[in-house]
């Protein structure tokens, strides 16, 4: 069995010209990160991996995530392929997982994961919004052949308020 919970940074400032991947978080995705991420404890495995985008607003929503979650910052695996928006480049990273780990944590970017949590989970989501947290139960002992899902949770900020 392996659990793939999915994360889209929180909401990100277009306020002053930075290259895309240099974006910080703004106040108010602070606060729903905060607010998302104080909640989710209940609903994670005991055990679990955390990748994250190497984009800056995906890092900063992990901090916040990994500290709400008492789980150690240096732990945190960044890797460049998960900056993308595409479901298909996403898919492959997922897939490429080390079978050791059965529980992932992956904090990226739509349309990627909208598009990915639509193709593997069993229940259609319009759009991840910022700051959501989508949960997918694989019936799969192996993540290069995990493919539908069970849509287990999902937690977004306009739930929370």
């Amino acid at each position: 069995m392996k659990n793939l919970m999915l994360i889209r940074h929180a909401k990100s400032s277009w306020e002053v010209p930075l290259h895309d991947k240099e974006r910080p978080l703004t106040s108010q995705g602070i606060q729903n990160a905060h607010l998302v991420s104080s909640t989710i404890n209940k609903h994670l495995p005991k055990a679990y991996s955390i990748w994250c985008s190497t984009a800056e607003r995906a890092m900063e929503t992990a901090m916040i995530f990994a500290q709400n979650m008492s789980f150690p910052l240096e732990s945190i695996l960044y890797k460049d392929e998960l900056y993308t928006f595409d479901e298909r480049n996403l898919e492959k990273v997922i897939k490429s997982c080390n079978n050791d780990f059965e529980n992932v944590i992956l904090f990226g970017h739509n349309e990627a994961i909208t598009n990915f949590v639509n193709k593997f989970g069993d229940v259609f989501i319009d759009n991840v919004p910022t700051a959501g947290f989508v949960h997918i139960e694989f019936n799969s002992a192996s993540w290069d052949a995990i493919d539908k899902g069970i849509t287990k949770k999902t937690i977004f900020p306009k739930d929370l308020k």
